[in-house]
């Protein structure tokens, strides 16, 4: 069933889920890291983490932001509101990502929705600790602008993809984009995706995407495995064009 159709849960319900974060989630938190121990040891006391299920909204349009956000294992879409304009796919969040600073910087409701494609870990850092380490730590600071950064080319490439024609393009552009290092660090060189939802994120039939791995698995691209995609040549990835 594509998630877009499930039932979808309030935040609430997430909420309530919310539990302390172990020490195996905590060291998928990739900006913990540059913090000092004082910083360190208050983000570990406030944040929180929660199992999500398909088709759960993280983030939903007109709600308010309280949150920064992390993928501490899983997969999200981030979407507009399929039920009033076409459906449209703005980028993928695997493990390592964390979204929503934007939002929260500036005190906004989102302008998007964030949704589970499958089974997942969610992290999540009040606003308040957030906006605590802004005024504190300057580490965090730097990794902040150096995500905000990152986040303003992700989005021009993926306009860039949105106008490619050829399917095996787009397919293969899609998948460098859940592969970038700084954005989703805790994905690595293999990504854990099965081909149903690639062609979610991609806006293609599980059949076009099936081809297209194919022929990206031809050119020594990707490696296609069991429940996943191993890339062997990002920049090659990033630069395909058929």
């Amino acid at each position: 069933m594509n998630p877009s159709s499930a039932h979808h849960r309030p935040g609430s319900a997430l909420r309530a889920r919310a539990r302390a974060a172990t020490a195996a989630e905590l060291s998928m938190v990739p900006w913990l890291q540059v913090l000092d121990d004082q910083h360190r040891a208050r983000v570990v006391a406030d944040l929180e983490v929660a199992d999500a299920d398909p088709g759960d909204l993280v983030c939903k349009i007109g709600r308010r932001a309280n949150y920064w956000f992390g993928v501490v294992d899983g997969l999200l879409k981030m979407t507009n509101d399929a039920s009033v304009e076409a459906a449209i796919t703005y980028s993928g969040l695997p493990p390592g990502a964390w979204f929503g600073e934007g939002t929260l910087l500036k005190r906004e409701s989102y302008r998007y929705n964030i949704e589970t494609l499958r089974r997942s870990v969610v992290a999540g850092l009040p606003i308040d600790t957030f906006e605590w380490l802004l005024e504190r730590s300057i580490p965090f600071n730097r990794y902040l602008m150096n995500q905000l950064n990152e986040r303003v080319s992700q989005f021009i490439a993926a306009r860039e993809t949105d106008r490619l024609t050829d399917p095996d393009s787009r397919v293969a552009r899609s998948l460098a984009g859940l592969f970038h290092p700084v954005l989703f660090p805790g994905v690595g060189t293999l990504l854990r995706i099965t081909q149903q939802e690639l062609a979610y994120l991609v806006g293609l039939s599980r059949q076009r995407v099936n081809e297209a791995l194919r022929v990206l698995q031809a050119a020594a691209l990707i490696r296609v495995e069991y429940g996943g995609v191993q890339v062997l040549d990002l920049e090659a990835l990033r630069r395909y064009r058929r």
